[in-house]
């Protein structure tokens, strides 16, 4: 007796394999997320706005302590607005990223402040504040803390959300470090202000400190090296020259060894001070004082700089001074003279202010990267620092060859030394007799031991140079509205240019992971089409809804001289026609209102019609083609097994 194998339906075998392929999907994400796997993702947008950059991932794999991201988001509220919703979803998925990166040394707590409730005491506490909505106090912030430090975002702005990546990364770099950023200082003008002991015993105030530096040694520990430094430690965050004047060379050797060790340097140099020359720089009468140029003669070409004795005059940019005289050397640089739009140190500087700057140009052979962050116009020129101090009425016809300077530059990469040789001035030592004895050998091996290292010649590390061609760019008298009451004074900033200094600063101190960081591209990402559509439509309707409303403005205006006829009449009753056309007017207004409410309604209707197709397009059309490859791959299937 022979028995016949049932065959299973085609059908059921699809049934089987579709169910059996969502068993294996989910088993598979469950196994992923217990393996702690999870969050893993490819990104293919167009600006990897799903990817952290290299600088968050430099921070994360460089942290020591533990770090807690307090994430207060105020979920379970019906007054939440829905654009804040999606943007806690975005950045929901931006703060698991970090904790996904950070190889279990970054955690994030979520928070769901309520009335009256535990979450919400510690939001006030973390300094995060509430916004209302609807009569209701709603958070949406965090707290960034390791040990016993805190810093904070109280708001996340989704406005802003181009730059929270840097926000985020920036404060856990702050709150990682065990003490305050050291700025290392070499200053040729007393910036720190100037107690003279002769002023004091004839009883006169010195000099206070310039506001700029006030205000940095409030937020960092500032260190005086002098400008004779023997040597720079290489741990100082960074070096700021400020107005270098008659540097000498052992001076920029110690620049130059500290830079190739991978540190920071910001350079401010002037061919023209104005704050020098009003301290009474160069002038006898006012004793001396420093001089009024400064540069680096050796480090600037070595960077593959250059910058003239000259200073730069702009006739896009200049300024128009009191009593109305221009100032072609005085430069108001607008949003378009910082060229990389996306640079966090000038992505929100609308403008600066430079006094008789530099012009900084680029040589070459430095072999490192060279970005320009502030530059002149393509109409500037070198004019004479004199004449443009002077305010020459005639100086733009000195300028014989208009282009573009730079004024601000970034400089990075792996510096070569600009001293090849060695630290100026010292010679190598003559070679002396060998001494066979052990005695001779044993002083060889202490006097090894007591000798100075080999100067560096090439960079041990990547550093970083920010060259700023002006120094009065950051004098109280140019940056800020200073007001003194007493002992205490005021000072209120009047243009970008102490904004300038400290974001290049904090974002060097905080870790050089952050410097020439970008803002982050949006997510959310125009319709383009869908605006071009709405635009052509609404440029159409617009002429008929424009009509409408003058003809409903002219019939207001008829029935506004009809009511004053009637408060000018001696009668306490209006005759009969003024009453019959002011109730006219009024049913014309009325109608002509109800109109226009309908060309706007149909308007609307017609826009979400457009966004409507857009996004079935968008979300159907895909799916859609993909079913019918399916389906077309199943009909040939099925054709070729039945032919077989």
């Amino acid at each position: 007796m022979s028995t016949q194998a049932k065959t299973v339906h085609p059908m059921a075998r699809a049934i089987l394999a579709i169910t059996a392929l969502g068993v294996i999907v989910v088993s598979a994400n469950l196994l992923i997320s217990s393996l702690g796997a999870g969050h893993k993702n490819a990104d293919f947008t167009e600006d990897k706005v799903h990817t952290l950059s290299e600088g968050t991932r430099g921070i994360l794999k460089e942290l020591g302590a533990p770090v807690t991201i307090r994430y207060y988001a105020t979920r379970s509220s019906d007054y939440m607005p829905e654009d804040l919703k999606l943007h806690m979803r975005r950045v929901d998925d931006l703060l698991a990223e970090y904790q996904n990166l950070s190889g279990g040394k970054l955690r994030v707590e979520e928070l769901d402040p309520q009335p009256d409730t535990d979450a919400e005491d510690a939001a006030n506490l973390d300094g995060i504040r509430g916004q209302r909505f609807e009569d209701q106090n709603l958070y949406f912030g965090l707290a960034v803390s390791c040990i016993d430090r805190t810093a904070t975002i109280p708001f996340i702005d989704p406005t802003q959300e181009t730059m929270l990546e840097y926000e985020i990364s920036k404060a856990i770099s702050e709150v990682s470090r065990a003490d305050k950023p050291v700025i290392g200082l070499m200053s040729g003008l007393p910036i720190a202000g100037n107690q003279n002991p002769m002023m004091m015993m004839q009883g006169q105030q010195g000099t206070p400190p310039w506001v700029f530096y006030s205000q940095l040694a409030q937020s960092y520990e500032v260190k005086d090296l002098t400008m004779t430094p023997e040597k720079i430690d290489p741990a100082i965050d960074v070096l700021l020259v400020f107005h270098p004047a008659a540097i000498t060379p052992e001076a920029e050797f110690a620049i130059d060894q500290y830079l190739l060790q991978g540190g920071t340097v910001v350079a401010c140099i002037d061919p023209y001070s104005v704050a020098a020359q009003m301290s009474g720089g160069g002038n006898p009468m006012m004793g001396g004082g420093p001089p009024t140029a400064s540069t680096l003669p050796t480090l600037l070409g070595a960077w593959g700089v250059g910058m003239n004795t000259q200073v730069v005059g702009d006739q896009n940019y200049q300024t128009t001074m009191n009593g109305s005289r221009p100032g072609l050397a005085v430069l108001t640089v607008p949003k378009e003279g910082m060229p990389q739009k996306d640079n966090v140190i000038t992505r929100d500087l609308n403008s600066l202010v430079f006094f008789l700057a530099g012009g900084l140009s680029k040589t070459g052979g430095a072999g490192v990267a060279i970005n320009s962050l502030v530059k002149s116009s393509d109409k500037a020129g070198l004019v004479d620092a004199m004449k443009a101090s002077q305010l020459d009425p005639n100086l733009a016809r000195t300028i014989k060859e208009a282009k573009p300077y730079d004024l601000v530059m970034h400089l990075k990469g792996n510096f070569k030394s600009a001293f090849p040789k060695g630290k100026p001035g010292e010679e190598a030592k003559p070679e002396e007799k060998k001494d066979e004895s052990k005695e001779g050998e044993k002083k060889k091996e202490e006097e090894k031991k007591d000798e100075k290292p080999a100067a560096l010649t090439e960079a041990t590390k990547e550093g970083n140079v920010f060259l700023i061609s002006d120094i009065d760019v950051f004098f109280d008298q140019f940056a800020y509205r200073v007001q003194r009451f007493g002992g205490m004074q005021m000072a209120q900033p009047i243009n970008g240019n102490s904004s300038l200094l400290f974001n290049i600063v904090d974002q060097a101190a905080s870790s050089t992971h952050l410097i020439g960081a970008r803002s982050r591209a949006a997510i959310a990402r125009p319709f383009t089409k869908i605006k071009d559509l709405e635009s052509e439509f609404t440029r159409k309707s617009g002429e008929k809804i424009d009509e409408k409303q003058k003809e409903l403005d002219k019939v207001s205006e008829e029935i506004n001289t009809l009511v004053q006829q009637r408060a000018q009449g001696d009668r306490v009753f209006m005759d009969s026609d003024l009453e019959a056309k002011i109730r006219e007017g009024r049913a014309k207004q009325v109608s002509a209102r109800k109109e226009l409410r309908e060309m706007e309604k149909d308007l609307k209707r017609e826009k979400d019609k457009i966004s409507g197709k857009a996004t079935l397009y968008n979300v159907a059309f895909m799916p859609l083609t993909v079913i019918l490859i399916g389906l077309g791959l199943f009909v040939k299937r099925r054709t070729a097994t039945r032919a077989r």
